[in-house]
């Protein structure tokens, strides 16, 4: 059975860097997002990691893992949210002490969605994909965004929904900064391949791509131990993004995670937007999602709202999803069921 942390009102955040951690030169917006959230009626504790960053890592392996097991361990705290992704998570896998992970919410994205998938395939507990800490940094929140905070306070039993953005930001604009932190200039619309009403429903899993294909084949990314131990072999609805991967190195992953039986027993795959997804010849993202479309005769939607064109739904790890997609708006009914 799926075990769901609760977010209690003013609960302590820690905040820890178990991938990248942030530069002096950009200490002052990590600063302003954990006023923003002590505004909001949250204490937060950093740790260490957060103020470093060197040689693509906030610090060595065994301190970012012994920083996040020991804020697991803590009591007082009931949520944990990195300041945001980066490049070497991977890293300390090896190092967590799964076996002392408390049921406490973590949330974020990129290259922590690792680290979530990770922890719910192992323990059976939700985790949160969504905001990274800098994402809340902003005087106010978009419609989106600011769910975060009713779905994982979301009680065992109960259900939630979310729908589809109105807008989506084109491009960062670090030099214009925003009330709401993002710019949502363009119009959202999510896709399916056929262009067909869409309904698909089961358990939530996913992450970015191009880090969460590393654990195939590895003792971090038993599928089946998990369908099997948590979820009683119920169908998989997968969420994925793509950062960086042109569509060649995309289509490659994708057809390593069917052959690692990953897409055995799934009701549908999502994929976020991306600023990747550059074509090979004219080999596109679409044709992508066509050939998985025909090869697995399962629902293919895509420009989600996930991943690193923001905003983002808050997508929950192990909960049990109900998703409706018509003309370009989509609703997201998330069942918090064990």
């Amino acid at each position: 059975m799926i075990k769901y942390p609760t977010l209690t009102k003013g609960t302590t955040i820690g905040v820890t860097a178990p991938s990248s951690g942030v530069s002096v030169e950009l200490h002052d917006l990590l600063k302003l997002s954990c006023s923003r959230m002590e505004k909001e009626g949250f204490q937060v504790i950093c740790g260490d990691t957060v103020w470093t960053q060197d040689k693509a890592k906030s610090s060595p392996a065994i301190l970012r893992a012994n920083e996040f097991n020991a804020m697991m361990r803590d009591e007082q705290i009931g949520l944990i949210i990195p300041p945001w992704g980066g490049e070497l998570l991977i890293e300390i896998l090896e190092l967590i002490d799964f076996a002392n992970i408390k049921s406490k919410w973590i949330m974020g994205y990129s290259d922590i969605s690792l680290l979530l998938l990770v922890i719910t395939l192992r323990t059976g507990i939700a985790t949160a994909h969504g905001k990274n800490l800098i994402d809340l940094r902003g005087e106010f929140s978009d419609e989106t965004t600011a769910m975060w905070s009713s779905v994982l306070s979301t009680k065992v039993g109960e259900s939630i929904r979310q729908q589809s953005s109105s807008n989506y930001q084109k491009e960062w604009q670090h030099t214009n900064p925003s009330p709401c932190v993002f710019h949502l200039t363009e119009k959202t619309a999510w896709q399916t391949v056929g262009n067909k009403l869409v309904k698909a429903q089961g358990r939530l899993l996913g992450g970015c791509i191009d880090v969460i294909r590393h654990i195939i084949g590895t003792p971090y990314g038993d599928l089946q131990h998990f369908q099997k131990h948590f979820i009683h072999d119920e169908p998989i609805l997968w969420y994925l993004e793509n950062c960086e991967l042109n569509t060649a190195d995309l289509r490659r992953s994708l057809v390593q995670m069917k052959l690692a039986g990953w897409f055995k027993n799934c009701s549908g795959i999502m994929f976020g937007r991306s600023s990747g997804n550059r074509p090979v010849q004219n080999y596109t993202a679409e044709d992508v999602y066509q050939e998985l479309a025909e090869e697995l005769q399962i629902p293919i939607i895509y420009d989600i709202d996930c991943g690193h064109v923001p905003p983002q739904i808050t997508f929950i790890n192990g909960a049990y999803a109900e998703i409706e997609v018509e003309n370009g708006k989509a609703s997201i009914m998330q069942y918090f069921k064990s």
